[in-house]
């Protein structure tokens, strides 16, 4: 009985650790995003200035 309540804890953790993933994959993509726009404004923008 012992093994089969550990399995079924186990295929719960599982099922979170993916829906845990989404989130983090969203926020992590926005941040990379928020980053390489930042780095363009401060950076590579002053190089040429508006005319």
């Amino acid at each position: 009985m012992t093994t089969n309540i550990c399995a079924m804890e186990l295929l719960g953790a599982q099922v979170w650790h993916y829906w845990l993933a989404v989130p983090l994959t969203i926020v992590t993509v926005l941040t990379v995003a928020k980053l390489v726009a930042g780095y363009v404004q401060k950076v590579v923008a002053p190089r040429y200035p508006k005319r």
